[in-house]
């Protein structure tokens, strides 16, 4: 029997996933890619929550558990996707001519966290935690959307080439990191949302053989990542599932 009600389980999660997903399949929206991502979160959110849901309750009533726990599993896994979907959409906006000039990159991954990988040298002089004003303008730009989506951590990390010691170099990313948390504080992100991190030299992008290499591998990385209960926002005008 249990493994009947197991089955079930099972099947009514990918069937909450696959109604989720087909919400937003109009290949003609122009807002897909965002939608998708928000279907994506909420499919995932919907088979845990499932699964949770049967575990609680290995009664006759296992299958309304699931399905009470897969829709608020989706409810979450949607909120969480569409909220870093905006954000996102911001920073790319807001910073698309750093991106061209490939001073900023701006990736999502896959645990729905947002990485900003800043250029070294556009940010601080060599050998200096100093940040230079046109990088200032950048942070400027980056704590004005931080502080209109709060639901968020933010780690920063500095990294170094391979040039001085190793303690040398341990020690000016964490002065570089410090440097940009102290900035964003600054104009307005609270310091509780702020860590920091130095990595020194140890997680080189490229070989520090040549100075292109070095060069990727003095950055600031900004992780941001999402506070686990954010639920209100919903994709909005999703055709009928």
């Amino acid at each position: 029997m249990n493994n009947k009600l197991t089955l079930k389980t099972c099947l009514l999660a990918v069937g909450v996933s696959l109604a989720l997903t087909a919400c937003v399949s109009d290949p003609n929206d122009p807002n897909k890619h965002t939608k998708q991502n928000a279907a994506t979160g909420a499919a995932l959110g919907a088979l845990a929550g499932a699964v949770i849901g049967y575990q609680g309750d290995h009664s006759g009533g296992a299958l309304k558990g699931a399905l009470i726990g897969g829709a608020a599993g989706g409810a979450v896994g949607a909120g969480v996707g569409y909220y870093m979907d905006k954000q996102q959409a911001e920073f790319e906006r807001q910073l698309a001519e750093e991106r061209r000039a490939h001073d900023i990159e701006i990736e999502r991954l896959k645990n729905e966290n947002l990485k900003i990988t800043m250029n070294s040298e556009v940010s601080f002089d060599y050998d200096s935690a100093a940040l230079k004003p046109a990088f200032m303008r950048t942070l400027d730009k980056v704590g004005d959307i931080l502080g209109r989506y709060p639901r968020t951590t933010v780690k920063v990390t500095g990294h170094t080439d391979s040039i001085g010691s190793n303690a040398y170099n341990q020690a000016l990313s964490e002065r570089r990191a410090n440097a940009v948390k102290y900035y964003l504080a600054d104009v307005g992100v609270s310091s509780r949302r702020l860590q920091t991190e130095g990595r020194g030299e140890v997680q080189p992008r490229a070989s520090n053989e040549t100075e292109a290499g070095r060069q990727l591998n003095r950055r600031v990385e900004l992780l941001i990542i999402p506070d686990r209960d954010i639920q209100q926002e919903r994709p909005h005008h999703k055709r009928p599932g």
